[in-house]
């Protein structure tokens, strides 16, 4: 089986492919990283890639007029969808793909989700061709103002948050999304920490990075498989 090439969209900064990359890098895929908000161009279609992995972002799925590459991303989802080319949303990355295919996204009524949440896995799950690989990892990263407020027809929630939001998607037989972040660490929210920090009162945001601190060896150890699931599929996309 040969190694996948994967595009890797990545919207800021501050939203690197970070663990998730490392963790394709080291089972032998090739990463093709395009960061168009620094001026990178992107791709029409996906002819010369094996994969598709969205990052996450501070914009919204619909900033389409001030980020005017989110366009151009929708219609890489949407020719993701039409060649069954593998496709991960990440956060944004999960917005962006749920408004390509006709779902909808809104401001989280309940305000910012951010720190560890507990995932609360669907039976379907243990059905599913990329997630049955992974298990059910109990805790996840989420660091996000926007929810899924309805998925695209067709598509199957396969995991929600205590509040009933949708955390993880199967959007067609090739493409799924992650409202968490199974590629940050600390060192990655740290940032984000420090531009919400004022939004918080007390020490909501400091605990929350306390508390992805503390879990740091449990997240890696529950999310690797994903990006190893993910990268074999782009292996098989390519034989």
């Amino acid at each position: 089986m040969s190694s996948g090439r994967i595009l890797v969209v990545q919207h800021e900064d501050q939203c690197p492919p970070a663990w998730f990359g490392e963790w394709l890098i080291a089972a032998g895929h090739d990463l093709d990283v395009r960061r168009p908000y620094a001026g990178d161009d992107l791709p029409i279609g996906l002819s010369a890639h094996d994969g598709l992995l969205v990052l996450g972002g501070t914009m919204n799925a619909h900033d389409d007029a001030t980020c005017p590459w989110l366009t151009d991303v929708k219609g890489l989802v949407r020719n993701a969808a039409g060649n069954d080319v593998p496709t991960l949303g990440i956060c944004l990355g999960h917005q962006l793909i749920t408004v390509a295919l006709g779902g909808s996204v809104v401001p989280n009524p309940r305000g910012q989700q951010l720190g560890l949440t507990a995932t609360g896995w669907h039976p379907e799950v243990d059905e599913d061709p990329l997630f049955r690989e992974v298990g059910r990892p109990p805790r996840a990263v989420q660091w996000n103002s926007d929810i899924v407020e309805q998925l695209p027809g067709g598509a199957q929630a396969l995991a929600s948050t205590p509040d009933g939001d949708v955390q993880v998607a199967r959007f067609t037989s090739t493409i799924w999304g992650v409202q968490m972040h199974p590629e940050a660490d600390e060192h990655v929210v740290a940032p984000w920490a420090a531009h919400d920090r004022p939004l918080h009162p007390g020490g909501v945001v400091d605990a929350a990075v306390a508390a992805v601190t503390a879990a740091r060896d449990e997240l890696a150890l529950s999310w690797r498989p994903l990006a190893e699931a993910f990268g074999r599929r782009a292996a098989v996309s390519r034989d």
